[in-house]
């Protein structure tokens, strides 16, 4: 068992519950923990043996940019698709932070953290 850690991707995106949000914006962060068999790549160095983390990254990207009115969504989507495109995937855990979320108050981030 190995474990890739992709950390700090930081995305603009339109993700909010209220209209505004959708509609300017905000920057988020992403970090994704990824629970795969790196017995094959270790011994081949092949990448056709591994999970491609830049393909991962890829994923990740394309469904950031599709607009959800909240995280819990944008988390479920994701870990949809990759586990939908990387068979060799066996746990996911990815974490989604919105930086300073509009709440009335000052913060620096709200997060929500999905595992399957």
């Amino acid at each position: 068992m190995g474990v890739i850690e992709i950390e700090g991707m930081k995305f603009y995106a339109y993700h909010g519950h209220f209209a505004a949000e959708q509609i300017v914006g905000n920057n988020f962060e992403v970090y994704v923990r990824l629970e795969t068999n790196c017995v094959a790549a270790a011994e081949s160095d092949n990448l056709d043996d591994a999970l491609n983390y830049q393909a991962v990254y890829e994923t990740i990207k394309e469904v950031m940019q599709e607009k959800s009115a909240l995280l819990e969504n944008v988390s479920k989507r994701i870990l949809d698709a990759l586990y939908d495109r990387f068979p060799k995937i066996e746990k996911a855990r990815i974490k989604i932070s919105k930086m300073n979320p509009p709440m009335g108050g000052e913060m620096e981030r709200v997060s929500v953290t999905l595992e399957r």
